[in-house]
């Protein structure tokens, strides 16, 4: 106790605004429940396993820790399962994945001996028993982020157009049943528009079902916003799906507690969102509708999405009803799935089974040595939570049959064919840490994720090329553009990943399509639905794919310098270099007409070992003469880049800011809203994006020395002041904001536009380069109607069999689902 007694001053009650983690350590994935326990650190409140107290020790000193030892309790085995209400998995409300009970027992212990001293005990000091009653009261950072989030994104918000929304008194009284689309013969899935009282139907899905968007389409042509979904309406308080916070109702006037719109689906359309009508019933009564009477007889929006979830056929990505065999040890860990984190499972499967991030994250680098240049908090540092993840998923520490309790016995065993694997929720947080949308725990984009993590990971290495392991997956682009008068010019620039447009019209089974369009049209003329077995998808070559994107692209309006006019120019695009690791996005997702998200439902026969030595750029040839770059001062306003203001106008309906969508028309060359779109998903996170349009973007800038001098004067690079005027279009000002607001920007993290000359950026002749085969090593599939809904799986090539990683599961793959990827990861086959 003396001891103790000597060392209270290291030790600290928490305040309110402490991060206490008390779930998991930081520099591993031991837990309460390990052999050893969890050691939380009463100075910092930062947990440690048992092998890794010790480093906080040396590197701190600080001595005194909580022990939080878990023991598992006998399961009964009636123990009821509870219908999920929420979205979500290991949350109130969520999908019950039959978490059993612990008891949980507490020690003080003091380094570096491990003195031990039991709690609770009225012999311990006050300042320790209240230390330790605040740590063990309070909701634990992992679990409050967790949490956080999970409120964050099932919220609805209060229509913005509710309180002021105009209603037409056309005569128009709503029936109690028997509703039909006013347009089409649909009679579910219809939307009452509260403004004229039109009853249509709402969206078409991808694979068909659904509506036929007469609802939207009713939007677009009158602006009237609110819609509510009929057969949701219900005044059931059990259904009620939301409750107005005690700020919110200030703000509107409405009693506290109250429950709004009940279990009613409001759509709102321009903020494209579910939303709260705080004055439904009165909306309703409008038209007749009484809200106290009606029962609810379809599924919102939400409890649809849950449905899909829970029953969605996703057999053959999932391999679902296979008897797969489970595996077991290094480099066979499965990924917890902390609600809607499949994405990054997926994702991060497929890199951590690259060399590049084996060696630098693993075997290169221990535990220790990465907690050891961590700060303070290792918990926020993205070098120490990558080296965390890449031990937890490689060791096989982790990799082994999960606990089960034996019924008979009534005793815990591990005879389990299915293993826990490791929560990634300090990765998660770091990673997401500078994106809100991967903060939440919304269903995202792989693809969207995958380009922002090397985007980190390039960050955390940056200017130590030789340790960066993103490079691997980086090359170089370089556009050839062929003027009318034989003249060339060249764009280049970086890229991860190579985005392929799907040709449907190099479809391989043309006469089995005609065949099923033939039987469909008979099948829905009789009133019939198609069986999944009659169903025929389009089969296209990867090679179609590959050849569609090395393909002449004509550009409308281009600016040539050598004829001094706009004209039609040919462009052609190639590889600079081959990376080690080359990444294939197959887009499956299109805008059909009425600018209503598509999902292609399409095969893609890809082949094990690919060549693409065709795709490399020859550069300047011989006998080419390269456009010239010297725009006349007095040219340099005409040629300025014009966006297609159809294009912008179009992409701003859908609710995108004006400036990216004319940067989008501009950069995708005016070719259309699909291509302006792809373009910007893929580039919401650059540095640049809200920095104005810049001049001459078909030729080199026009840039006033004393501009670049003046911002010299500030101490400033040359190359980052000019880069600056360039993105802000030579206003001073904005270029100075411009540096300050993009604080890692550097000349060779971009490839610039160039006409005088064919030579790559210096950063491009550091990248990896080889021969172009290339041999498939993971697959990333994705099913649901969006990339932002539905779920991810991974299927990697390891030991010579392909595995399927479907989050915590790992299993030998019996039918692989080659033809059904998102995204495809291929190794450089050396030559």
């Amino acid at each position: 106790m003396d001891l103790l007694r000597s060392n209270l001053s290291r030790v600290r009650i928490p305040e309110p605004t402490n991060r206490i983690y008390k779930q998991e350590c930081c520099v591993s994935f031991e837990t309460p429940r390990s052999e050893g326990g969890l050691f939380v650190d009463m100075t910092t409140f930062l947990a440690f396993g048992k092998d890794y107290v010790g480093w906080n020790y040396e590197k701190t000193g600080n001595p005194v820790y909580l022990h939080i030892k878990q023991t598992r309790k006998v399961v009964p085995e009636d123990r009821p399962l509870k219908k999920p209400t929420l979205l979500a998995i290991g949350v109130e409300g969520g999908f019950d994945n039959n978490e059993p009970e612990y008891e949980e027992n507490h020690n003080i212990v003091i380094l570096p001996d491990y003195v031990t001293l039991p709690f609770p005990s009225v012999e311990l000091p006050e300042k320790v028993r209240l230390a330790v009653d605040a740590i063990i009261m309070a909701e634990g950072a992992e679990r409050k982020e967790q949490l956080a989030a999970w409120i964050a994104a099932d919220r609805k918000q209060v229509s913005a157009y509710a309180m002021s929304l105009p209603q037409i008194d056309n005569g128009v009284v709503i029936p109690p049943s028997r509703w039909k689309c006013a347009k089409c013969d649909k009679k579910d899935n219809l939307w009452l528009n509260l403004t004229d009282g039109m009853i249509l139907c709402g969206r078409k899905n991808w694979d068909g079902t659904g509506g036929n968007n007469h609802a939207i389409e009713h939007y677009k042509e009158t602006s009237y916003p609110l819609a509510v979904k009929l057969g949701t309406i219900t005044a059931d308080l059990e259904a009620a799906v939301y409750t107005i916070k005690q700020n919110c109702s200030l703000a509107l006037g409405i009693q506290k507690g109250k429950k709004l719109d009940a279990g009613s689906d409001v759509f709102s359309y321009p903020e494209d969102d579910s939303v709260v009508d705080p004055l439904l019933a009165q909306h309703l009564a409008f038209f007749g509708i009484d809200f106290s009477a009606l029962q609810k007889t379809e599924m919102t929006t939400a409890e649809r999405e849950l449905d899909q979830n829970t029953n969605y056929d996703w057999n053959r990505i999932q391999e679902s009803g296979q008897d797969v065999e489970p595996i077991f040890g290094p480099g066979y860990t499965g990924l917890v799935n902390l609600g809607n984190s499949c994405y990054m499972a997926a994702t991060m499967q497929v890199v951590f089974s690259t060399r590049s991030f084996n060696s630098r994250f693993y075997i290169n680098q221990s535990l220790k040595m990465a907690f050891e240049m961590a700060p303070a908090d290792p918990t926020v540092d993205l070098n120490m939570q990558l080296t965390k993840l890449a031990h937890g998923m490689l060791s096989g520490k982790y990799s082994v049959p999960a606990l089960e309790n034996d019924d008979k016995a009534n005793a815990v065993t591990s005879t389990s064919n299915k293993q826990e694997g490791i929560p990634p929720r300090m990765f998660k947080a770091v990673i997401a840490a500078s994106h809100p949308e991967f903060s939440s725990m919304r269903q995202q984009d792989a693809l969207e994720f995958f380009l922002h993590f090397l985007d980190q990971v390039e960050r955390v290495n940056g200017g130590k090329p030789a340790l960066d392991p993103s490079r691997s997956f980086k090359f170089g682009i370089e556009e050839r553009i062929l003027c009318p008068s034989g003249k060339v010019g060249f764009n280049r620039r970086l890229d991860y990943i190579i985005s392929l447009n799907i040709p449907l019209h190099e479809a391989t089974n043309k006469e089995e399509l005609e065949a099923f369009s033939k039987l469909k049209a008979e099948k829905t003329s009789e009133g019939k639905d198609l069986s999944s077995d009659e169903i025929v998808r389009p089969r296209v070559p990867l090679e179609a794919c590959l050849a569609n994107f090395s393909a002449p692209e004509e550009i409308q309006d281009y600016y040539s310098t050598a004829l001094k006019a706009k004209t039609t120019a040919l462009k052609t695009a190639g590889l600079t270099s081959f990376p080690d690791y080359l990444v294939l996005h197959m887009r499956k997702f299109v805008l059909e007409e009425g600018w209503v998200p598509k999902k292609l439902d399409v095969y893609i026969d890809v082949p094990d070992i690919i060549d693409i030595s065709y795709m490399r750029s020859k550069g300047l040839q011989p006998g080419e003469e390269l456009l010239p770059d010297d725009v006349p001062e007095a040219e340099v306003e005409s040629n300025m880049p014009l966006a297609n203001e159809d294009i912008v106008s179009q992409l701003v309906s859908m609710g995108f800011n004006y400036l990216h969508c004319q940067k989008a028309a501009i950069n995708s060359s005016n070719a259309g809203v699909e291509e302006a779109m792809n373009w910007l998903l893929s580039h919401m996170d650059d540095p640049d994006i809200d920095a104005p349009v810049s001049q001459g973007a078909h030729g080199n800038e026009v840039m006033d020395q004393l501009k670049v001098d003046t911002l010299l004067s500030f101490g400033f690079l040359e190359e980052i002041a000019r880069k600056a005027l360039k993105a802000s279009g030579g206003d001073i000002e904005k270029a100075t904001d411009w540096i300050f607001n993009n604080p890692d920007a550097s000349v060779s993290s971009d490839m610039e536009t160039s006409t005088s000359s064919s030579k790559p950026a210096p950063d491009d002749t550091e990248l990896p380069d080889g021969g172009g085969k290339y041999k498939l090593f993971g697959i990333v599939s994705h099913m649901g109607t969006s990339t932002h809904c539905g779920h991810y799986v991974a299927h990697i090539l390891k030991d010579g069999r392909w595995a399927i990683f479907n989050d915590s599961k790992v299993a030998v793959s019996v039918n692989l689902p080659k033809d059904m990827g998102y995204l495809y990861f291929f190794e450089r086959l050396d030559s």
